[in-house]
Formats: structure tokens, sequence, C-alpha cells
């Protein structure tokens, strides 16, 4: 596999090659920088970039002995400090990662490891650094062979590995095994130990007796707060109804909608950006735009999926979405069950689900 994402830290890669988010200036900043010193041996690497490089503009790239690392050449990136977006940022940092591969190839390294430039401390947008460093990597693995690693996550998130959602195996299990033990047995042995499951076999608690004149102390005043909390309750209730009742009515409006309709519908209702979706998503723009633009487009699964995530739909809005392309949340698929559950828990992260998607030995999607 030429290109791969992990979840490790970046200073242990045993690739004869790293990238590191370097400053114009001979200093040294935060986050990647300065672990990728810390780790090579502050003191000899930074002298050596004083007394051999010095000043390099944003974009550009140049290349230092590992030192200390794993790896035997460290490859710096002076990142784009991302401002607005209209700064050249997307420019700037696209050539942080042609130059460094081209770097790469010059000196017949064989493997390199790139951060997520930029999306740390220079505070580029996570989604949108890991579209173009996807862009660009693919376009350079064309026509060249280089094993690639993009390293998403630091050294707490690598310790934290599988146990970052420590329910989604429990979650899996639920509703993946528990289908295989339907088919099996019809529902009905699984069925009951559910039922044994929920009702257990505790004691209910005993009510305690107190004396009638007690009774009516405490009752007073908690009758007042009592009547204050009803009233605002059945207000909250009118105005929860009314909503409801509105949003249900809009719904209603949209039965016959396909799926690029429907999909614009809820982006429209979330109050999103179509740019902010399709980034979320890492949908490719060309690929959104001919939904948009098709209202009988029918989009593959994978990527009817990832605009789930994108619109950041609840699972009711992602199921009545996927319908429309023909498509169901099958709770025989290992894949469909981990968005599921991303979908379910407001997780919407494209890049740490194709993680799980990979830890689960599942097809990844970005990669």
């Amino acid at each position: 596999m030429p290109f791969k994402i992990v979840r490790n830290d970046i200073t242990k890669m045993h690739t004869e090659a790293i990238v590191n988010t370097a400053n114009d200036h001979p200093a040294v900043g935060a986050g990647c920088d300065h672990a990728v010193y810390m780790a090579a041996g502050y003191d000899e690497l930074l002298a050596y970039r004083k007394e051999h490089i010095g000043f390099v503009k944003a974009g550009d790239v140049f290349i230092t002995p590992g030192f200390q690392l794993p790896a035997k050449y460290i490859i710096h990136a002076v990142s784009p400090l991302y401002i607005d977006g209209k700064h050249e940022e997307e420019e700037r940092l696209r050539s942080c990662y042609r130059k460094s591969l081209a770097l790469a190839a010059t000196y017949g390294i064989r493997s390199v490891a790139f951060p997520l430039i930029s999306t740390g401390s220079f505070g580029y947008p996570k989604e949108e650094g890991m579209r173009i460093a996807v862009d660009e990597i693919h376009a350079f693995l064309l026509n060249t062979d280089m094993q690639i690693y993009l390293v998403v996550f630091d050294e707490k998130a690598t310790r934290m590995g599988r146990n970052l959602y420590p329910d989604l195996e429990t979650y899996i299990d639920l509703n993946y095994v528990r289908k295989r033990r339907e088919e099996e047995y019809d529902g009905s042995y699984y069925a009951d130990s559910i039922a044994r499951e929920e009702t257990g076999d505790m004691e209910l608690a005993l009510p305690v007796q107190i004396s009638d004149q007690e009774g009516q102390r405490r009752r007073r005043p908690r009758e007042k707060q009592e009547n204050a909390a009803g009233k605002q309750a059945l207000l909250d209730e009118d105005a929860a109804m009314e909503d409801m009742e509105r949003k249900l009515a809009e719904r209603m409006e949209h039965m016959s909608d396909t799926f690029p309709q429907y999909l614009f519908y809820l982006i429209g209702e979330k109050g999103l950006e179509n740019a902010e979706v399709y980034k979320r998503a890492i949908v490719d723009k060309k690929v959104f735009s001919k939904i948009k633009n098709n209202p009988d487009y029918h989009p593959q699964k994978l990527t009817a999926l990832c605009l789930c995530i994108g619109a950041r739909l609840n699972l009711d809005e992602s199921k009545d979405l996927l319908a429309r392309a023909g498509y169901a949340l099958s709770p025989c698929d290992k894949t469909d069950i981990i968005f599921s559950y991303f979908i379910e828990h407001e997780i919407y992260d494209m890049i740490e689900l194709d993680i799980q998607l990979e830890e689960y030995g599942l097809p990844c999607i970005i990669t």
C-alpha cells in the first residue's frame, strides 16, 4: 500500500524521512516543530539550521539530517499560517507537499511520513488540509513509487489507540452480532436474553414511611416550585410541539425529493455552507458540483454516507437521505455500522472514521 493514514507520533516513525512543519526563520515553533527538534536533538538541529539553511519563505522546503531520530532525513516544509483562506494559503500548502515529495525523490528516499501540515498551531482547517494532502500525494504517486504515510494524530491520541471510542466495539457487537443471532435463532433466543439483561434481578426499593404532618411541611415549598416549573414546562412543551409540527410540515413538502434535492434541503435547514459540507465529508468538489447541478444524480453509497457526515445529519435524517438513493444502513455490514455509530454519537470526523475502518480491517475511504 503506497499511501496510508496512521495514528502515531511522527518522531517515532521508522521511515527514511519525516516531514516537519518549519518556521521561515531559524527558530523553533510549537507543536510538530518543537517535537521534532526535541527528538532529533534540539541544540544540534537548531545549530545546523542556523549555519546551513537560514531564512526560507513559506511554501518552500529544505532537508537536514535526522540526527537522533529513527529517520535518516528531516524534510522541513515552511508551513503557511492560515488567515482566512484568501492569502495564498492553499497554494503555499500544496507547495509544501509537492516540493517535499520532489525533494524526497531527488534524494532517492523510498519512504516518508508527513504530518497534516499547518493544521495544528498554524490554524489550517483540518478537513481542508486533509483534502489538499490527499490530492497532492495521489498526484505524486501516479508517476512515482514511494511509501507515504500521513500521520494525523499526536502522541496522546496514539496512546489512546483503539480505546478512543471504547464503546465502538460494543456498538458493533450489539448491531452486527445481534443481527447474526437473530438470523440463526429467529430472534427468539436473543430477544429473551435482551429482556433478561434489561430487567435484571434487582429488588425494587420500598417507599419510606413518613408522618402526614412532616409530609405537608415538605410539600409546601416544593409545591410552589413545582407549580412554576410546571407552567414553564407547559410553555416549553407547546414551543417544542409547534417546532415539531413546523418541521413535520416541511418534511411532508419534501416527500418526493430526490437524493440531491433532499440533501440540499437539509443543508439549508441546518444553515450550513455547501463548501463546509463537502470539505468535512472529504468529497471531491467536482462530484459535489455534479450532485448539486443534477437533481437526478445517483451517488455511490460511500459518497452518500460521507455526505451524511459532512452535513452533520442525525441517524433518522441519514436513513431518510440514503433511502432516496436506494440505500440503507445494513446491520450485516460493519462499514455501515461504524458510520451509524459516528452519526448517532455526532462524531462528524471523516479522518477518525477512516482510521477506525482500517483498525477493524475494513477498506478505507480516504486512502
